[in-house]
């Protein structure tokens, strides 16, 4: 998506799992799930707000909006084929999903269509 870089990726990405876990969703809760600290978040919540991406009710809580949650989705579905597939391959549980998170980001739309095509046709529906 023009104008978001992976950083910003994986901060929908993560408020779309926290969303996902019942989580009403703050900057703690996504400095606490990255790792990162309150700074940053509240940097990149701005960011990310002023970019039209998430919506901050005055009490705090984030919320994606349309397009947010598009990119969201669609990094999340990338993390998720990449993590499975390669745990397939034999690739532990925690090695795939750091992979994951480093290819989800760096490859073309028609590329993880194929690759997702190509992963159904041999393997049948391990994602």
């Amino acid at each position: 998506m023009a104008g978001l870089y992976e950083s910003g990726e994986n901060y929908l990405e993560t408020i779309l799992v926290l969303q996902n876990r019942g989580i009403s969703v703050r900057s703690i809760d996504i400095a606490t799930e990255l790792e990162y600290s309150k700074p940053s978040v509240s940097r990149a919540v701005g960011i990310l707000k002023n970019g039209g991406f998430i919506e901050v009710a005055p009490d705090g809580y984030i919320t994606l909006t349309k397009e947010g949650k598009e990119v969201a989705e669609r990094i999340y579905e990338r993390h998720t084929v990449f993590t499975k597939w390669l745990m397939d391959l034999g690739v532990d549980e925690k090695t795939a999903a750091e992979d994951a998170c480093k290819l989800e980001h760096n490859i073309s739309d028609v590329s993880f269509r194929k690759l997702k095509e190509h992963i159904k046709e041999k393997h049948g529906n391990i994602i």
